[in-house]
C-alpha cells in the first residue's frame, strides 16, 4: 500500500489549522513556524508529486479511495493526472509564499495562520478529487476563511463590502453548482457520484445542454467568469496580501478547474453546445478586465482587473475543445497563478511602506526596493505574454486553438496584449520610477529577506517556464489527451 500522499497534503493543512486555533494567542513564535513547516511539508509534497508523476503511463496517479458514505454513493477518492499535478504544484508554492509575506502579522495571527491552512486545504483537495460530493465538499470549505480573512485582516475602507460581495457571489454559483451536481447525480441513475464512473454514465444529450450552464457556470463564478465577475476586483483589494494572492493565484483557478472537471468533462456534448457562448462571454473577460485595469488609480485594483483579464483566456482555452487550447489553459492556470501572486505579494509590500496604494502618490520606488521593482517588471513581463516568460508559452496555443475554432475570437482576445502592455508599463513608471514624493518617504525601507525569496521564487519560476516549457507541457498534454476522448477524439 502506498503512502497516501494527497490525504497528507490535504488533511495535514486542516489538522494544523485546529491545533493552531487550540494555541494560546500568545504563542506567536510557535504559531508563526507550526504554519511555516505545515506549508513546506505540503510545498515539497507537490514537488514530489510533480517530479514522480510517470507521464508514459499517464492517466490518475497516487491514488486513495475508501467509502464515505456507501449508502449515498459518497466516497473519499482521491488522484491527480497531468492537468492536476501542477496545479497541486502552483497552490504548494503559492501557499508558502503567502505564509512567509504574512510573516509580521501582529493582529490575532492563531487565527490567520489557522485559516490560510484551511484555505490551502480547501486548494489541495478540489485538485485532487475524483468524487463530485468530495469535489464540492471542498469547494465549499474555503468559502467562510475567506469572509472572515477579508472582515478580520482586510483594508478598512472596504473589507465588509468586499468580504460580503464575495461571499454572496460565491454562494450564488455553490447553489447554481449544487443544482447541477444533484441533477447529475440523479440523471446517471447509478447512484453514485464517483467521478470516472459519472465520466461513462453516457448522460442524453437533452441533458448535457439542460444542466451543463448550472454546472460550469456555477463553478466558473469563482474563476471570474463575465458577467460574475466583479466580486473579484472588490474582495481580491479588500483582501490583506496573502489572501490576495491565494484569492487570485490559486482560488480562481479552483472555479476554473472545477468547471473543467464536473462541467466539461462529464458533460462533453453540452460544452459542445453551450462552446459558443462561452467564447463569446470569456473574450468580454479578456478585453474588458484589460481596458479597466488601464483607467484605475488604486494599484491593488489594476492587478484585481488584470486577473479577470487574464482569466477569460483559460476559459476561451476551454471552449476552443482543442489540443492546443486546452493545453494552454492548463499552461495559463499555472503561469496565471505564479504571477498573480507575485504581484499581489510586490502591491502588499509596496503599501507596507508607502501607506497608500494611489498610483498619483507613488513613484521612485526603485531606489528603495530594488528588488520588488524587478520583481514586478517580471510578473509584467509575464502579463503582457513577452517571449522568453510564461506568460507567451500559455497564451500561443490559446490563441491557436481560439483561431481554430472562431478566429473573431482570437482577433478580437490580441487587443488586451496591446492594451495590457499599456497599463503595465504606466504603473511601473508611476511607482517605480520618476520622484520619491515626500509623504511616503520616512516610512519607506527595503523588503525583508523573506520577501526576497518570495519574489526570486516566483520570479525564477516564471522564467524557467518561459524558456524550458518542457518542464509542464507533456505532462499537461497526457491530461488533455484524456479530456480529448472524452470529447470524442475532438
Amino acid at each position: 500500500m502506498q503512502f497516501p500522499f494527497l490525504g497528507v497534503l490535504t488533511l495535514l493543512p486542516i489538522a494544523a489549522g485546529v491545533v493552531l486555533l487550540l494555541l494560546p494567542g500568545n504563542k506567536r513564535n510557535l504559531i508563526r513556524g507550526i504554519a511555516l513547516g505545515v506549508s513546506l511539508i505540503t510545498f515539497f509534497i507537490s514537488i514530489f508529486l510533480f517530479v514522480s508523476y510517470d507521464k508514459a503511463i499517464a492517466g490518475y496517479q497516487f491514488v486513495e479511495q475508501m467509502e464515505w458514505l456507501p449508502a449515498l454513493g459518497i466516497s473519499y477518492h482521491m488522484g491527480v493526472d497531468g492537468f492536476s499535478v501542477p496545479l497541486e504544484l502552483m497552490a504548494g508554492i503559492v501557499v508558502l509564499c503567502g505564509i512567509l509575506v504574512s510573516w509580521k502579522v501582529e493582529d490575532r495571527p492563531r487565527e490567520f495562520f489557522a485559516f490560510i491552512l484551511f484555505l490551502a486545504a480547501s486548494v489541495f483537495g478540489v485538485f485532487a478529487s475524483l468524487d463530485l460530493f468530495q469535489l464540492f465538499f471542498f469547494f465549499e470549505l474555503a468559502v467562510f476563511p475567506k469572509y472572515l480573512m477579508i472582515v478580520m485582516w482586510g483594508s478598512p475602507k472596504t473589507k465588509e463590502y468586499g468580504g460580503m460581495k464575495l461571499t454572496l457571489y460565491l454562494f450564488l454559483g455553490s447553489v447554481v453548482a449544487l443544482i447541477g451536481v444533484l441533477a447529475i447525480y440523479f440523471a446517471s441513475g447509478l447512484r453514485t457520484f464517483d467521478l470516472l464512473t459519472l465520466e461513462q454514465a453516457g448522460f442524453s444529450l437533452a441533458t448535457q445542454r439542460l444542466w451543463f450552464p448550472f454546472v460550469f457556470i456555477g463553478f466558473a463564478i469563482l474563476g471570474g467568469l463575465f458577467p460574475f465577475h466583479s466580486w473579484a476586483p472588490d474582495g481580491h483589494v479588500a483582501a490583506p496580501t496573502a489572501v490576495s494572492m491565494l484569492l487570485a493565484g490559486v482560488e480562481m483557478k479552483v472555479g476554473a478547474f472545477a468547471a473543467l472537471r464536473a462541467g466539461l468533462m462529464l458533460l462533453p456534448d453540452g460544452m459542445r453546445f453551450w462552446a459558443p457562448v462561452v467564447l463569446i462571454l470569456a473574450t468580454i473577460n479578456v478585453v474588458y478586465g484589460a481596458f479597466i485595469a488601464m483607467i484605475q488609480t488604486d494599484f491593488k485594483y489594476v492587478i484585481g482587473f488584470s486577473s479577470v483579464s487574464h482569466m477569460g483566456l483559460v476559459f476561451i482555452g476551454f471552449a476552443t475543445l482543442t489540443p492546443e487550447g486546452l493545453t494552454g489553459a492548463g499552461l495559463q492556470m499555472f503561469s496565471h497563478g505564479i504571477m498573480t501572486a507575485l504581484f499581489f505579494a510586490v502591491v502588499g509590500m509596496v503599501y507596507d511602506r508607502a501607506h497608500t496604494r494611489n498610483l498619483n502618490e507613488l513613484g521612485g520606488l526603485y531606489k528603495h526596493m530594488p528588488l520588488a521593482m524587478i520583481g514586478f517588471v517580471v510578473g509584467g513581463l509575464v502579463s503582457m505574454g513577452m517571449p522568453g516568460f510564461s506568460g507567451f508559452v500559455a497564451e500561443i496555443p490559446i490563441y491557436m486553438g481560439a483561431w481554430k475554432t472562431m478566429p473573431l475570437v482570437a482577433i478580437i482576445s490580441v487587443i488586451s496584449i496591446v492594451v495590457t502592455a499599456a497599463y503595465i508599463l504606466l504603473v511601473a513608471h508611476k511607482v517605480f520610477f520618476g520622484e520619491t514624493p515626500d509623504a511616503i518617504k520616512p516610512g519607506l525601507s527595503d523588503i525583508s529577506v523573506k520577501d526576497k525569496v518570495v519574489v526570486v521564487m516566483l520570479s525564477t519560476l516564471m522564467v524557467a517556464i518561459g524558456v524550458a516549457p518542457s518542464l509542464l507541457v507533456p505532462m499537461i498534454e497526457t491530461g488533455v489527451k484524456h479530456i480529448l476522448v472524452l470529447l470524442g477524439g475532438a
